[in-house]
């Protein structure tokens, strides 16, 4: 849920907060820019961390003295071939595994997963094959020459390490996201959950012919979360390949785009629920379910909230998968691309409302210059827009909320105190325009590319806000503040009120009163008051804090760390800094 119950940095004494250590990794690079994503975990008083190139280190929470540091690509035969940038991708970090004496670091490099002994930094030999398993194996299917890594870490049920990944979105074959479970000790798969589903399996019937054979997809890339009590795992799936072209999928699409609630130790569904049918626009559950606890009509209820890219919040019974507040089917906009059948409705939650605007329409066109405003108004008159579910064409068609979000993977963070769930979003509209692919290729559609619809100067071609940190009483279904978040000082020098910006990462909210949050492309890192949303502290990183920072305690004093890497889809300059601070 991403809340501490740490207090001695509070409201009172924000102020004082001043840097206590740096770590510089030293492996960023600008072309191509790196970035890093990574949310340290703190245990035993060590900071574990992974650096731009996925070198993982051991860090003294306390100091940020390097103890040690592993790369896992050092050796293999694909690094030495087509060199790091090329191959090492993004990782948002660890997982931690302990039993008795036997601790333990887990990462993913590539499609390996790594075991690490946690207090020396050394493969555990007896994990798989001297120290890793090779991920590509046990899907059930050849995924030769098909994307495969894991972006995000697992969660630990037990002695059982479960783990989602990433694979490919676009036209190419690409491998099922299947779910599995891992023996923490020696790396055997326990079991695997078909976000596919096979013959005989639930959702099978929901995939026309043997469409489930050749789709991919159905991926949790955006992490999983555990309810250790009930020993249920809770899933956050993305979208079937291709993105945006269905026909080649044609039905409801089970699992893509669910929440799905698992039991950890066997791997069998409790229950699901499709938040997006047949998804067209690329709306990947992005970021891990969070476990929230509400109080409807005088009773507490344990309950799952699941975040979007198009900025509705969906909450539902932890058991029973009922949502707490009601749900529409409402009809949406047909398509008109060759073989494609658009499913006829998408849900629509009534309470909490969505926390961006749910449209791009011709009154919303940037306003911040009239040269900006001429610039867009003549590209809007080319395309297609105004309804969230406008199905991709080749005409061109705005996808808003657009594919980063409203939000993405860094998700929100949830006070178990008073039952409010923070969530910060962008409004960033994006085009995506169909085009018909070579004879051969694995549909008969391909797009332009991911293209965002700005103006001339590189900002978004809808009026502001761009970027808003949002509170919603989870127990109401209820806005209950909104602020913006974010600044472009170079507008705000020309006049033109707080805009907010483009934001990637997460907040994590404290008992200490306070919300601490990066994420923006002003590349500072912010405390809120978490009952009004006022900035009560701000301090200006190296670089972009895209990342959930993490607060802990070392021998009675409490830290708040931001990893600041830049980079990523921000388009900000590359950084390598971990970044603890403290009271003096």
């Amino acid at each position: 849920m991403r809340y501490s119950p740490l207090d001695q940095i509070n409201r009172s004494n924000i102020r004082d907060l001043r840097v206590a250590w740096t770590y510089h990794t030293g492996d960023k690079r600008d072309r191509p820019r790196t970035t890093i994503e990574c949310t340290p975990v703190v245990a035993d008083g060590l900071m574990y961390i992974t650096t731009a190139l996925i070198n993982v280190c051991a860090l003294d929470a306390a100091s940020g003295k390097l103890v040690w540091r592993f790369d896992p690509f050092a050796g293999s035969p694909d690094y030495e071939a087509t060199g790091a940038e090329s191959i090492r991708g993004v990782n948002r970090g660890v997982t931690y595994w302990e039993n008795g004496r036997d601790k333990r670091i887990f990462v993913t490099a590539g499609p390996r997963l790594v075991c690490l002994d946690a207090r020396t930094g050394r493969p555990v030999a007896g994990f798989g094959n001297k120290g890793s398993v090779d991920l590509t194996k046990g899907l059930g299917k050849d995924i030769s020459g098909m994307m495969y890594d894991v972006t995000s870490p697992g969660v630990v049920y037990k002695n059982l390490l479960i783990l989602g990944s990433e694979v490919g979105e676009g036209p190419e074959p690409a491998a099922p996201g299947h779910v599995r479970a891992f023996d923490a000790r020696t790396g055997e798969m326990v079991w695997i959950f078909h976000t596919i589903p096979e013959p005989g399996e639930v959702g099978h019937e929901t995939w026309e012919g043997d469409t489930w054979k050749t789709t991919g997809g159905a991926n949790d890339w955006g992490g999983l979360s555990l309810d250790e009590e009930r020993g249920m795992v809770f899933l956050a799936l993305g979208s079937a390949a291709f993105d945006f072209y269905g026909g080649q999928r044609p039905g409801q699409n089970l699992f893509a785009n669910s929440v799905v609630a698992l039991d950890a130790a066997t791997g069998k569904r409790v229950w699901h629920y499709q938040i997006v049918h047949h998804d067209l626009w690329d709306r990947d559950l992005p970021c891990l379910p969070m476990l929230v606890t509400v109080n409807q009509e005088g009773r507490r209820v344990d309950a799952v909230a699941q975040v979007t890219k198009f900025s509705k919040v969906f909450v539902f019974d932890r058991e029973t998968g009922k949502p707490i507040f009601p749900v529409e089917e409402r009809a949406v906009p047909a398509s008109d691309a060759e073989g494609e059948k658009a499913w006829p409705t998408q849900p629509f939650p009534l309470k909490p409302p969505p926390y961006t605007r749910q449209a791009f329409t011709e009154d919303q066109i940037t306003n911040i210059s009239p040269e900006a405003h001429a610039y867009i108004s003549e590209i809007f008159k080319k395309v297609r827009g105004g309804d969230p579910y406008l199905p991709p064409s080749e005409q061109g068609t705005i996808v808003f909320p657009g594919f980063d979000g409203g939000t993405d993977w860094g998700g929100g963070s949830f006070d178990p105190a008073t039952g409010w769930l923070y969530v910060n979003s962008s409004d960033q509209p994006w085009i995506v325009t169909l085009v018909r692919a070579k004879p051969g290729a694995g549909s008969p559609f391909a797009i332009t590319g991911y293209n965002r619809f700005e103006d001339q100067d590189g900002y978004p071609a809808i009026k502001p806000p761009w970027g808003q940190l949002t509170a919603i009483d989870l127990n109401k279904g209820e806005m209950a503040w909104q602020v913006l978040l974010g600044e472009f000082k170079e507008l705000t020098a020309r006049g033109i009120p707080q805009t907010g910006t483009q934001n990637i990462g997460g907040s994590v909210v404290t008992a200490g009163g306070l919300l601490f949050i990066g994420a923006t492309k002003d590349e500072k890192f912010r405390a809120f008051d978490k009952t009004n949303g006022k900035v009560l502290w701000e301090a200006q990183l190296e670089a972009g804090g895209y990342a959930t920072a993490c607060t802990y305690e070392v021998d009675g004093k409490q830290y708040v760390c931001i990893t600041a890497g830049g980079g990523g889809k921000p388009r900000t300059k590359s950084g390598d800094a971990f970044v603890a601070f403290a009271l003096p």
